[in-house]
């Protein structure tokens, strides 16, 4: 059974910066795709940072260039680096592990989701 366990969330004041990760037990992560989502309360869920099966990066606008997307396939983990957070970055983020090549849709693997607030 595959499980995705996030930690890393928390509370930060603007300008600050968070790393999240996300753990994978029962799954690799060769040739699969991982991201990162988040959802703020009363909003959809969005996507923020994707990695396809190649490693390739793309980012959601709102985070380009503050937001980095990692993992160690070695350990079957991802991590999220948030830099210059602002408060409109707070929300639930979680991660998601694709089955095949493809960015992760609803039917693939999430993590639990963890709080990241954004506040002074």
């Amino acid at each position: 059974q595959v499980q995705l366990v996030e930690s890393g969330g928390g509370l930060v004041q603007p300008g600050g910066s968070l790393r999240l990760s996300c753990a994978a037990s029962g799954a690799v992560f060769r040739n699969k795709a991982t991201g990162w989502y988040r959802q703020a309360p009363g909003k959809q869920r969005e996507w923020v940072a994707l990695m396809n099966s190649g490693s390739t990066t793309i980012y959601g606008d709102s985070v380009k260039g503050r937001f980095t997307i990692s993992r160690d396939t070695t350990k079957n983990t991802m991590f999220l680096q948030m830099n210059s957070l602002k408060p409109e970055d707070t929300a639930v983020y979680y991660c998601a592990l694709s089955k095949g090549p493809w960015y992760p849709t609803e039917n693939d693997y999430w993590g639990q989701g963890t709080q990241v607030t954004v506040s002074s």
